[in-house]
């Protein structure tokens, strides 16, 4: 029996980068003789075995062909498969490399020459048989992408016919979000969406954030003046201010309002924000992303222009967001609003340093209206009918209060 680390935890060494996790390729071992071993199989269908003590995992060396567009992979394991065999099913070549236990790197298809030129480079024609090899190069970009990483230009001319051929079609949402999930918190995300859209794959799959990409905005507000780049300006700072996904997500989704917006009053985009939760919907229904990141998305799209006006709006307007948000009981989701609206603010060119007075004024906001002596107004009601009148009262008249001492100390 032969083990091997291969994958990422050998890429990442090789790269200067914290090992996460290990992954071993095992040959000349059969099911039962791991079993035997003390090896916990996960799953019936994939040799795939969790170590005793470490639980790291263990697969029996294996090939594997997809026999549609889904990836239902037949996996056929046994002592006959080399390691050549293995590695010759991955994707890039700097995935594909292994490395023995004295250390030794194992590396046939050139990983390790791609990796000192910083070059994403498919293995063989066989990176086609799995279209969601696509998302996993651009999330590597969003990943990797800082340290100088391109796509070869054999690979990305692959992804686009992948791509033509309409191999994303019949991919499962759940695999396509799972994609997208991880690659908004890379280091670089904006950079996912770059490389989705150079391989026509974000057309595809977000229509609706693909058609930003030459819509004008106003250049008073917008300096930057495209409504995609400034988009992905959004999702740079936000993951900046942030490592939660769905303020990242939000980021990203909230001005998709504008891709509509008719072109006779174009550069301006009035009711933008209405539009924007409407299409935002559809959106969530399709990707299937948690009910937080949808919560979460429809209020930064909804608030986000009445956020960055906090100064001007009314109490009643003010207590109508933090009502909304349900921020009396989740504080946190107002929290994560304002960080994605700040995001918003501070995604236009030249304003990535400015200050955001407006996340401040909400939370002093939120905590007068949280001060009120509830049992006092409740004491004061004489049919339990009034109650939630007069506790909205006591709100306004906190919110309004300290609204002027607020916004004068900014």
């Amino acid at each position: 029996m032969e083990v091997y680390l291969v994958g990422g935890a050998v890429r990442d060494r090789l790269l200067g980068y914290p090992v996460r996790e290990r992954d071993y390729v095992v040959l000349g071992a059969t099911p039962e003789q791991m079993q035997q071993s003390g090896y916990v199989q996960v799953g019936r269908d994939f040799p795939i075995f969790l170590h005793p003590e470490t639980r790291e995992e263990y697969a029996l060396a294996r090939v594997e062909r997809s026999t549609s567009q889904a990836h239902q992979p037949l996996l056929y394991d046994g002592l006959n498969i080399t390691l050549k065999d293995d590695l010759s099913r991955r994707d890039l070549t700097i995935n594909a490399m292994a490395e023995d236990t004295a250390g030794q790197v194992i590396d046939y298809f050139g990983g390790q020459q791609d990796l000192e030129q910083r070059v994403f480079r498919h293995v063989s024609p066989a990176f086609a048989e799995d279209p969601i090899r696509i998302l996993r190069v651009a999330r590597f970009m969003a990943r990797y992408g800082d340290l100088g990483f391109t796509i070869a230009t054999e690979t990305l001319q692959l992804m686009r016919t992948m791509v033509a051929h309409d191999a994303l079609s019949n991919v499962a949402a759940e695999r396509i979000w799972k994609e997208l999930d991880r690659a908004l918190t890379e280091k670089s995300p904006h950079l996912f969406f770059d490389t989705l859209r150079s391989c026509g794959a974000l057309a595809k799959l977000m229509p609706e954030l693909d058609c930003l990409w030459g819509v004008p905005q106003p250049s008073r507000w917008h300096p930057e003046i495209d409504t995609g780049v400034h988009t992905m300006l959004v999702v740079r700072m936000a993951r900046r201010l942030s490592s939660s996904s769905a303020v990242i997500f939000a980021a990203l989704t909230h001005d998709l309002g504008k891709g509509e917006t008719p072109k006779a009053i174009l550069p301006s985009h009035h009711g933008h924000e209405e539009r924007g939760v409407r299409i935002l919907k559809a959106v969530c229904q399709r990707l299937g992303p948690p009910k937080y990141h949808c919560e979460l998305s429809r209020l930064v799209a909804r608030y986000h222009g009445k956020v960055h006006r906090a100064s001007e709006l009314r109490p009643r307007t003010v207590l109508c967001v933090l009502e909304d948000t349900d921020a009396f009981r989740r504080p946190q989701r107002l929290q994560d609003m304002l960080i994605a609206c700040e995001a918003d603010y501070r995604g236009r060119t030249g304003f990535a340093e400015s200050r955001y007075p407006q996340r401040h004024l909400f939370l002093t906001w939120l905590q007068a209206a949280k001060g009120i002596d509830v049992e006092a107004v409740v004491a004061k009601c004489a049919r339990p009918s009034l109650i939630e009148t007069a506790i909205t009262r006591a709100r306004l008249h906190a919110i309004k209060s300290c609204r002027s001492k607020a916004v004068l100390t900014l």
